[in-house]
């Protein structure tokens, strides 16, 4: 079980805390049953704060604009004035070059990874993996570092179900990355690799779904996250879609 502060603060009879606590016992009367402060008596309790925190540094570390901050540090461009005009992997390819490009692409996949197999892991909660992914997620598409505005969510969903999911995951990104070399439009590529984890993910048995992390509660769990978000990278696709009909999208 993760350490939480339950276990550590301990009435200020007990002779293994540290003096400095002694005078946050003299405010707060102990739980005679435990041993540990009133406040902080209950397990469930000191658990729903520790996920809470999990969630929210997650929804921060989401929140991190990669490629905007690479191009203001290194090059001192801010992409959201030239090409799409986006924050993400594709525009920082487009205005700053190959090498931020795969470096910003890096970052936005990593803000979905490290959430779900690192910062998780400071809660017991079941269902935390889930959870720390989907805040990822939502803080690049409302980025607390842009006034609440923010990307597509592409790569950093790619890194969460890279950790969550990895065999539809990967199923999808061939998809992506054969539609992307068939029509040379990577909001195209997006678009389908949306759909087809939707469909993998309720196409494939329920132990492949979440192998080998199985990171899931339940498969149902992943098949209702999986078709939000994907239904999420859609709409955030629709002038995308729109140029895509009209024949006038962006081309590498």
């Amino acid at each position: 079980m993760p350490l939480c502060y339950c276990q550590i603060l301990r009435c200020a009879q007990n002779d293994s805390v540290p003096s400095c606590l002694h005078g946050i016992a003299d405010t707060v009367s102990p739980n005679s049953s435990c041993g540990t402060f009133s406040v902080f008596k209950s397990p469930m309790g000191c658990t729903m704060l520790v996920t809470i925190a999990s969630i929210i540094l997650s929804y921060v570390l989401g929140s991190i604009p990669t490629g905007l901050w690479l191009g203001q540090w290194l090059r001192g461009i801010d992409i959201r004035e030239h090409g799409s005009k986006n924050i993400g992997a594709t525009n920082t390819l487009r205005v700053l070059g190959k090498g931020l490009g795969a470096a910003a692409l890096a970052g936005d996949a990593a803000k979905g990874i490290i959430p779900v197999l690192l910062v998780a892991r400071l809660s017991d909660w079941p269902y935390a993996p889930v959870a720390c992914g989907i805040a990822a997620i939502v803080g690049h598409l409302a980025s607390v570092f842009l006034k609440f505005k923010g990307g597509k969510g592409v790569a950093t969903s790619m890194g969460v179900f890279l950790a969550l999911a990895p065999i539809p995951i990967l199923i999808a990104t061939a998809i992506f990355a054969t539609v992307v070399g068939a029509t040379r439009m990577v909001s195209a590529g997006s678009i389908s690799a949306a759909i087809a984890l939707t469909i993998t993910v309720f196409a494939l048995p329920p132990h492949w779904a979440t192998a080998p992390t199985h990171l899931f509660p339940d498969v149902w769990t992943l098949r209702v996250v999986v078709a939000i978000l994907a239904a999420l990278i859609v709409i955030k696709h629709r002038s995308n879609i729109q140029r895509i009909l009209t024949g006038t999208e962006n081309r590498f």
